[in-house]
């Protein structure tokens, strides 16, 4: 009962003061890890096998002692479960990543499409410079969609599975995935060992995530549909199902070419119905909120049930 307790205040602390402004943890991970990187990457000539072995260093070196740390820092009964509370709270951003979706709507619909480009280019990988309306929108939904299971869902599962330590590792290893987990010339060996441990650690979440979607989305069938069909053609083996369920749920046309770092990407398409609009990025928040409130009393359920 007490995992339940927490949950639903970490959730509420998060709705009501979002990410800390100054002085985030995650901040301060991003400028260690990048210290990290320099000292471990190698000269320019090394093969890709010892690149690999740098890389699966690195990320042993970064999230082992913090994941270590957070068991006795929350083993006490009171102080630890506050402790713990703060610990799955900086983990969430639901809130931020409502807050940042909308300002691209905002600015959408104002008929700003600089800014909105601006503000797009925040969240997403993909390269925004010549993006239109309808581009932007399909990669503001598709980046609430999939960052759904990377800033909630996943934290909510690793805590719920495996207390603080849990959520620390994997926040951790999703800020390392988003950092180094590129094919690119330079991360396709070094970054090998975050992605991969990403993949790993959101395989479950990411599909309790597609069924959430499948659950509360306006088109169930549609979007059970969508998964089963179109999840096995994306690359990713965790965003394929997130996606293609939450393109479904929406009844939207998702995926589709896009460019990354200059190259441009032929994705397979997600969903079914109309291309996104600005409209339709505030439609994908409202999924991801139910979508939470499902979570929350699925685990305060579980909690009464083991209580």
């Amino acid at each position: 009962m007490l995992i339940a307790l927490l949950c639903i205040g970490a959730v509420l602390l998060d709705y009501w003061q979002g990410e800390p402004p100054r002085w985030h943890p995650l901040v301060g991970f991003g400028w260690l890890a990048r210290r990290v990187e320099a000292l471990c990457y190698g000269p320019p000539a090394l093969n890709g096998g010892f690149r690999r072995g740098r890389g699966i260093g690195a990320v042993v070196i970064l999230l082992v002692p913090f994941a270590l740390a957070a068991w006795p820092l929350t083993a006490v009964p009171v102080s630890g479960s506050a402790v713990a509370l703060g610990l799955l709270y900086l983990a969430l951003g639901a809130r931020s990543l409502a807050e940042h979706a909308e300002a691209v709507a905002a600015a959408l619909q104002a008929g700003d499409l600089p800014l909105a480009r601006e503000r797009v280019g925040r969240i997403v990988s993909r390269d925004a410079d010549d993006l239109d309306e309808e581009q932007i929108s399909r990669a503001t939904v598709e980046s609430v969609l999939e960052n759904g299971c990377d800033a909630v869902f996943g934290a909510l599962f690793w805590f719920v599975a495996a207390w603080a330590p849990g959520v620390v590792l994997y926040r951790l290893a999703n800020t390392l995935d988003a950092m180094w987990g590129y094919r690119t010339p330079r991360y396709r060996d070094f970054g090998w060992a975050a992605a991969r441990l990403d993949d790993l650690l959101n395989w479950v979440p990411a599909r309790l995530t597609a069924l959430s979607y499948v659950a509360v989305g306006a088109k169930p069938a549609l979007a059970w549909r969508c998964w089963r069909e179109q999840a096995p053609r994306w690359k990713s083996p965790n965003a394929g199902p997130v996606m293609a369920a939450g393109a479904g749920a929406l009844g939207l046309a998702l995926g589709g070419h896009a460019r990354y770092h200059g190259e441009w990407s032929a994705r397979p398409a997600l969903g079914e119905g109309l291309a996104p609009r600005a409209d339709d990025i505030g439609r994908a928040v409202a999924l991801l909120r139910r979508a939470l409130l499902l979570w929350l009393v699925a685990i305060l359920a579980g909690g009464l049930l083991v209580a």
